[in-house]
């Protein structure tokens, strides 16, 4: 069995869902109640473990998973379109497909938007201030908006990782510490 093939599997199953959601939120004018929705719900996973074991574990029953996520979701107030795919994903069990989905959906605002998402990864959690100032400077480099997907890996000791589609910027103390090593190495 291929590696590759589950992730394929779920980034399929997210893109049809992530379709009918856009196409809905598009109808209805409604992008940016479908954006914010996204965020809320793309945060509660990042913050829940209980939400990600709701998804992925087959322990639940489908009733269980669809009333815990409508639940969740009358909670947020996500759109009417996203609670009821929601709904129709537990019924299906397909919820393990959310982040996928979340993805998906992210991807295609900002598309419809004329942004582009920079995944950063720093060794500290970004002020507000420098997430602008980093967003004017890459948008500079990109000639359309950005918006800063940060995360934080303390790894790397300082700098950051920069990567906007196929560019990646690697400033981090760490890269520049192996660089470093690699030149000794030829030297020695």
């Amino acid at each position: 069995m291929d590696v590759s093939e589950p992730a394929s599997i779920s980034s399929g199953i997210a893109s049809r869902y992530a379709t009918a959601i856009f196409e809905i939120a598009l109808e209805g004018d409604s992008l940016g109640e479908l954006e914010r929705s996204v965020d809320d719900l793309g945060s509660a996973l990042d913050d829940s473990a209980d939400l990600r074991a709701l998804i992925s574990s087959p322990v639940y029953t489908r009733a269980e998973q669809g009333a815990a996520i409508l639940a969740v979701a009358d909670k947020m107030g996500v759109m009417p379109g996203l609670r009821n795919a929601l709904g129709l994903m537990a019924e299906k069990r397909r919820l393990f497909v959310l982040p996928a989905l979340v993805r998906e959906l992210r991807e295609r605002i900002a598309r419809h938007k004329g942004e582009v998402t920079a995944d950063v990864v720093s060794a500290r959690p970004l002020s507000d201030e420098q997430s602008r100032k980093l967003a004017q400077t890459l948008r500079a480099q990109v000639g359309k908006d950005v918006k800063i997907n940060a995360t934080v890996d303390e790894d790397l000791i300082g700098g950051l990782v920069v990567k906007v589609g196929s560019l990646m910027i690697d400033s981090s103390v760490r890269a520049r510490l192996a660089a470093l090593q690699n030149a000794m190495k030829e030297v020695g």
